[in-house]
C-alpha cells in the first residue's frame, strides 16, 4: 500500500512517519489483503493543537476518511486511525451480514433498506453565516447501488449526503443524514 505522510505548515518527523506507516499497514492487514493508497495530512488546529486527516483508498469505489485533533500529533493520528479502523470493521461486518442474509432469503429483493445507527456524538455546532461561500467544486462518479448499499457508502465516506443511481429503479436518488441522526431517502416520482 502506498502511504504518504505530509504536513501542512507542520514538520513531520521520521518517528511520526514510521508510526503512521506501521499503524495503517496493521489496520489494512487486519481486514484486507491489501489497499490501494493512504494519504495522511497533519496541520495546525486552533489553540496550538494538531489536526490529522486520513484519506484511505481501500479498493475502487471505497474511500474512507478519518479526522482527529489533539495537543500531540501522535494522538491526533491515533484518533483518526481509530475512526478508519472502526469504519473498516463496520464495512466487513456488513459484508458478512449481507452474505448471510443472501444465503437465507429468496432471490426476490424487497424494496426495503436498513438504517445503520450513528454511534458518533455530534461535533461542535459552530455558528454558520447566512449565505455560505462555495469553496470548491468537485466532479465525482455517481455510483449505481441499492438503497442499502448507498446508506453503507454514506457511512463509510463519512459524508452527510450521497447522490446515486438506484440499481432497482434506474433513477437517481439521494440518501442523507438528518439532524437527528437518522437517514433520509429522496426518490423522485
Amino acid at each position: 500500500m502506498d502511504i504518504r505522510v505530509s504536513g501542512h505548515q507542520v514538520e513531520t518527523g521520521e518517528a511520526l512517519q514510521v508510526h503512521a506507516n506501521e499503524r495503517l499497514t496493521a489496520i489494512i492487514e487486519k481486514y484486507f489483503s491489501r489497499a490501494l493508497s493512504s494519504h495522511v495530512t497533519f496541520s495546525k488546529a486552533p489553540a496550538g493543537a494538531f489536526r490529522c486527516d486520513i484519506i484511505m483508498h481501500v479498493m475502487q469505489n471505497l474511500v474512507l476518511k478519518g479526522t482527529g485533533s489533539a495537543q500531540d500529533a501522535h494522538i491526533s493520528f491515533d484518533q483518526s486511525a481509530e475512526k478508519i479502523d472502526k469504519q473498516l470493521r463496520r464495512y466487513k461486518r456488513r459484508l458478512k451480514d449481507r452474505h448471510e442474509q443472501a444465503a437465507h432469503t429468496a432471490a426476490v429483493e424487497e424494496a426495503a433498506y436498513i438504517i445503520f445507527e450513528e454511534s458518533q456524538a455530534a461535533e461542535d455546532g459552530d455558528v454558520e453565516p447566512d449565505a455560505p461561500i462555495v469553496i470548491a467544486e468537485t466532479r465525482v462518479d455517481v455510483p449505481e447501488a441499492t438503497v442499502s448499499d448507498a446508506v453503507m457508502m454514506l457511512d463509510l465516506r463519512n459524508t452527510t449526503a450521497l447522490f446515486f443511481k438506484n440499481a432497482g429503479t434506474g433513477r437517481h436518488n439521494m440518501v442523507y443524514r438528518r439532524g437527528d441522526g437518522s437517514i433520509g431517502w429522496v426518490e423522485p416520482h
